[in-house]
């Protein structure tokens, strides 16, 4: 042992710490495994707000009744809307007849409102009063159904 250099002895040392770190985990494990419980040890329960907990339901307690029609799966079904007047007031702010494209400002709103020359029921001009009804199109909203008020 005299011969021994102290690197030696610090590596032997480390081994011997390492081994007695992994037989405490060890012993850790064993303390705190979960085998040999009982099954209701084990056992998990839901209460009747859909929420785990290990207290098993009172049986004393009544119970609530659900009919199968309340249950929702997926995204319930639109009810039907009373069709709603979408009819528009306007006046014609813009419209080119040889580019075939205007614009229409809302009289309620204040917006301005694409118009096409495919949309239109009569032709219009600059200045023109019309009504209108309004559609989603790519770039926003546009009118369709344009006629000339009086």
């Amino acid at each position: 042992m005299g011969n021994e250099t102290m690197g030696k002895k610090d590596r032997e040392k480390k081994k011997q710490k390492k081994r007695e770190d992994k037989e405490e985990k060890k012993l850790n494990r064993k303390s705190n495994n979960d085998k040999g419980k009982s099954l209701d040890e084990m056992m998990m329960y839901l209460d009747e707000d859909g929420n785990l907990t290990s207290t098993p339901p009172d049986p004393r307690k009544k119970k609530r009744e659900i009919s199968i029609e309340s249950i929702q799966i997926g995204v319930p079904k639109q009810e039907d809307i009373e069709p709603v007047d979408t009819t528009r007031n306007g006046i014609v702010k813009f419209f080119d007849l040889s580019k075939g494209y205007g614009f229409i400002n809302d009289i309620m709103t204040h917006e301005s409102i694409f118009v096409h020359i495919n949309k239109l029921s009569e032709p219009i001009k600059e200045g023109d009063k019309v009504t209108f009804e309004t559609e989603k199109g790519p770039r926003g909203l546009s009118a369709t159904n344009v006629k000339k008020v009086g």
